[in-house]
């Protein structure tokens, strides 16, 4: 018999998340502390509009780009958050959540061939959907002494003629780093003036602490050449509903429904119609999670500085991005023996690009009391390796 695989879907690396979720499903007592996945209950408002959608017999397709209600809000939070306008009718599209709006951004954009900069650390989905759309992924590898932030020389050091696109995903996962004003401002003009297009991934936009976010597509000459990726599985702890959505120019998002049309029809009818809650009624909601995990990240970052571990601040998402150079060991041991031996599961920053190593990310979308118990665990296996002991 022929081979039945494609050898491009072959060469692409599994997830480096999910080895150590495997694992920790089946071990007795153990903590994750790997997943982004907020610990909160969808708020019961939104919920009961899923219910009740329900009960109402909505169990029919939706129109290609989501129903009509959820675009005009769609519409109207990017304009009150961001001051951008888009039309509701053929700018903006509801997709399977962000993951599929980034699929069909590439795939609608890049020709075989054409690079996509892809910053990293960054979400582990970025490189293999380059690849599956027939593009080269460039990484651009960010460094901690510049706060993990895309500075103009490594922008410019990156572009050839071959460059088409542009990755940004600020607030970061896996860093946690932002881009505040000033530092997209330094960027705006190398993008518009080698005539890149952004794939503007916000899914954490509204997570963010002491500094509100700013999107790239709100500067002048950005809006026609980027497209805003955001959803509700962070914002609204609406993981599991599986809705996002994609904003941009009529031109790019036209060709992004047409493939969301054959591939999947729409996204589901009752997790649109309690997004339009969400979005008409949530903002308080928001606020008090953000608050949370507000409180969560700053004891995380102390008592991780406290054990010895020197960690960046992050100013946005649920993550924190401690170093581990200092123990001999990669990251990749690190997370292992960790979860072995103290049964406390956290990802190594390799499953987000190379120059993740020696890193390690670590969530704080948990309660307290649970961050409490597994930052003793990890201050004891810190301290039987600190120093090579």
């Amino acid at each position: 018999m022929r081979n039945p695989l494609s050898k491009t879907v072959v060469n692409i690396k599994p997830s480096g998340i999910r080895k150590f979720f495997d694992i920790v499903t089946e071990m007795k007592d153990a903590i994750s502390l790997g997943v982004g996945e907020p610990d909160f209950d969808t708020p019961w408002h939104i919920r009961e509009e899923g219910i009740y959608s329900l009960e109402k017999g909505r169990t029919f397709y939706t129109s290609n780009s989501g129903v009509k209600e959820l675009r005009v809000e769609i519409s109207n939070y990017l304009h009150r958050k961001y001051d951008l306008q888009y039309n509701y009718e053929n700018e903006v599209l509801v997709t399977v959540g962000g993951s599929e709006a980034i699929d069909l951004a590439l795939r609608a954009m890049v020709d075989p061939g054409d690079e996509v900069l892809i910053p990293q650390p960054c979400f582990v989905s970025y490189d293999p959907c380059t690849v599956l759309a027939g593009g080269v992924p460039v990484s651009i590898n960010l460094k901690e002494e510049n706060e993990f932030k895309l500075t103009r020389e490594e922008l410019l050091s990156a572009i050839t003629d071959k460059t088409k696109i542009l990755f940004l995903a600020f607030p970061s996962n896996p860093t946690g780093a932002i881009m505040d004003y000033d530092d997209l401002k330094d960027i705006v003009d190398v993008i518009i003036e080698k005539d890149l297009y952004v794939i503007s991934d916000e899914i954490y936009s509204e997570l963010t602490y002491g500094k509100k976010h700013v999107s790239i597509a709100s500067f002048p000459g950005m809006k026609e050449r980027t497209i805003v990726i955001n959803g509700f599985s962070k914002s609204y702890a609406m993981t599991g509903w599986r809705l996002g959505f994609a904003a941009g120019p009529k031109l790019i998002l036209e060709q992004m429904t047409k493939i969301h049309q054959f591939a999947i029809m729409c996204a589901p009818t009752t997790s649109q119609y309690a997004a339009v809650e969400a979005l008409r009624n949530g903002d308080s909601d928001v606020e008090m999670m953000t608050d949370a995990y507000d409180k969560r990240r700053r004891y995380l970052v102390n008592a991780l500085r406290n054990m010895g571990l020197p960690c960046f601040e992050p100013y946005g998402a649920f993550y924190v991005f401690p170093s581990i150079k200092g123990l001999n060991m990669t990251s990749d041991e690190f997370a292992t023996k960790l979860l072995m031996e103290e049964k406390v599961a956290v990802v190594p920053g390799t499953a987000f690009g190379e120059c993740g190593e020696g890193f390690l990310r670590i969530s704080y979308a948990y309660s307290i009391d649970n961050l409490k118990i597994a930052l003793e665990r990890i201050e004891q296996f810190v301290g039987r390796y600190l120093g090579g002991n």
